[in-house]
């Protein structure tokens, strides 16, 4: 739950990826080292491709190492090979001490990478729970509190962001909840290949990364392409529930969702719905509230 990218899931390179900034945290490491060149080399043009080919296989090699051994992978279905636009970029940042802790003593019990290698069983995976599927849920925070508040509904909770794997599967064992699962990857490559038809009973997209930028609009999540992978997977009368602060993508969401023939706003005026009393007002939620932020939920019901 973010306003940072997700996704999720998992190292992409979108298809337009030549006309955007290089992802945060990126280092000399991950980028293929130039050929040797010039007078002071005395290299054939063999010499330098195979030079090139080694170092682009050296950066392939790192962006695979799981930054834990036997947690997340680092790209667990190799997704930087679907040229594909995605609404993430996966992002490197500190892991605490405890998040570590939680993840290589969690993840084995708990985490699963998505990898597009099988159909999940999920009533095995929650014990027969009834699943809902939350994309993008930050450091996890509300997830945790979620699934506290509701031990009888399983929450199959997908990001791409280690630390915040990591943190909630703290929070998920420090509460005694065992209705949470984490998934590392990319959510469309899980409702496309990963989940069997009518098996979930909801989908949670709570503030997703906005794309304010014109030109990257088209990396939104909710897009009618988007839906038309989610519809499949839900079972009639589950429930989509989104939420923003940015109040364009609200605009967005409304239009798209409501033009979608599988989704019907449960909304009486078709607008916008209350906040439900199940989504945890977080802290960084209330923080924008103090300044002025509106928040919209839209809550549609598969038919």
């Amino acid at each position: 739950m973010s306003e940072q990218p997700l996704n999720p899931t998992s190292a992409d390179a979108p298809a337009d990826a030549a006309s955007d900034p290089a992802p945060a945290g990126s280092t000399a490491a991950d980028a293929p080292a130039a050929a040797p060149t010039g007078p002071a080399t005395d290299v054939t043009a063999d010499e330098a491709a195979a030079l090139r080919a080694a170092s682009f296989e050296r950066a392939r090699r790192l962006r695979m190492e799981p930054r834990f051994p036997g947690g997340p992978a680092a790209d667990p279905a190799g997704s930087h090979h679907e040229r594909r636009i995605r609404s993430f970029q996966p992002r490197r940042s500190r892991v605490t001490t405890g998040q570590q802790e939680a993840l290589e003593r969690l993840w084995p019990k708990w985490g699963l990478d998505i990898d597009g290698k099988r159909v999940l069983d999920l009533a095995e995976l929650f014990d027969g729970l009834p699943v809902v599927l939350e994309i993008g849920f930050g450091m996890g925070e509300a997830t945790a509190q979620m699934a506290a508040d509701d031990p009888g509904t399983g929450i199959l909770a997908v990001d791409v962001h280690t630390p915040g794997q990591g943190n909630l599967l703290g929070l998920a064992d420090k509460a005694g909840s065992t209705n949470v699962r984490v998934a590392n990857g990319d959510a469309v490559i899980l409702l496309r290949e990963m989940l069997a038809p009518e098996s979930l009973d909801g989908l949670r997209v709570y503030f997703p990364d906005p794309w304010p930028k014109a030109r990257h609009h088209k990396r939104r999540l909710i897009q009618p392409e988007f839906l038309d992978l989610v519809a499949p997977v839900l079972k009639p009368g589950a429930i989509v529930h989104c939420a923003t602060d940015w109040e364009p993508y609200a605009e967005q969401m409304l239009e798209v969702l409501t033009a979608h023939p599988r989704f019907a706003n449960t909304a009486a005026d078709g607008g916008y719905a209350p906040r439900p009393a199940f989504r945890p007002l977080t802290r960084f939620e209330g923080q924008g509230l103090d300044k002025g932020h509106v928040v919209h939920d839209l809550l549609f019901a598969r038919v």
